[in-house]
């Protein structure tokens, strides 16, 4: 069941967002190489307590398995969902930041990738191409639009620049819990797929890889990686549906 969010709980899952936004700008401004993704992690950790909510992440289980610290942090070939360690970043690296809250009852979720000092042309223009298709889709999410037509947007310009998107991992509805339906691909046919109504809330977030789409899982049971080891790239915004259009929740 897909659950409609009055006006009142949009703007509390939009204080959630800021949230959200304003540690994932600290980190950004803050890594650089020579940093572990541990302190990163011990750093969204300390911020979000001060800000008066709680990592969304930190205690997260599936099928058994249980997330045990606050940031995914996916490095060069990683797609999503890295466990922060000891790992010393590397001048040259493209880092995934994966973060949410709890505020209020209400989740809050986003994730950017960055480069670590000079990237290589390949992977600047990779991270440049994801986030135009997160942008151009989120502009997909208005009344009476499908989520193929999200879809179809993000998958055409990822394909379109030579890059693949993943299938495996998908976007979600958000709310009281972190994943809620529908789910969000981020491929698709236009005009198909569930009807958008205002007061849906989706997290989009398209994961798109400089290789081939096939993926693989890493001995930990959460890591995702490209089977062909070429980077990848990942960003997400959590977004409102509103009668007058889409509504960003999750950016300054």
């Amino acid at each position: 069941m897909i659950y409609l969010k009055s006006r009142a709980e949009i703007e509390t899952m939009r204080r959630a967002g800021v949230i959200v936004a304003e540690v994932l700008e600290t980190l950004k401004e803050t890594v650089r190489p020579g940093m572990t993704t541990l302190e990163l992690d011990e750093l969204a950790e300390r911020l979000t307590y001060e800000k008066g909510a709680r990592p969304a992440f930190k205690g997260y289980a599936v099928a058994g398995r249980v997330f045990r610290n606050s940031l995914c942090t996916s490095i060069n070939e990683e797609i999503v969902h890295g466990i922060p360690s000891g790992r010393v970043l590397a001048e040259g690296d493209i880092l995934g930041m994966d973060f949410g809250v709890v505020y209020e009852g209400f989740y809050g979720d986003s994730a950017v990738t960055v480069g670590l000092g000079e990237v290589s042309p390949e992977a600047e223009r990779l991270m440049q191409v994801t986030e135009k298709a997160l942008n151009e889709g989120i502009e997909t999410l208005r009344e009476g639009n499908r989520l193929g037509d999200l879809g179809n947007t993000i998958q055409g310009i990822a394909e379109g620049s030579g890059y693949s998107v993943v299938r495996e991992f998908v976007g979600h509805g958000i709310g009281k819990k972190l994943h809620e339906e529908p789910p969000v691909p981020n491929y698709g046919d236009a005009g198909k797929g569930c009807r958008l109504r205002a007061g849906m809330v989706l997290a989009v977030e398209p994961m798109v890889n400089a290789g081939r789409k096939e993926i693989t899982i890493l001995d930990d049971g959460w890591t995702a990686v490209t089977r062909d080891r070429s980077l990848a790239a990942h960003f997400e915004h959590s977004i409102a549906i509103t009668a007058e259009g889409p509504y960003v929740l999750s950016r300054l």
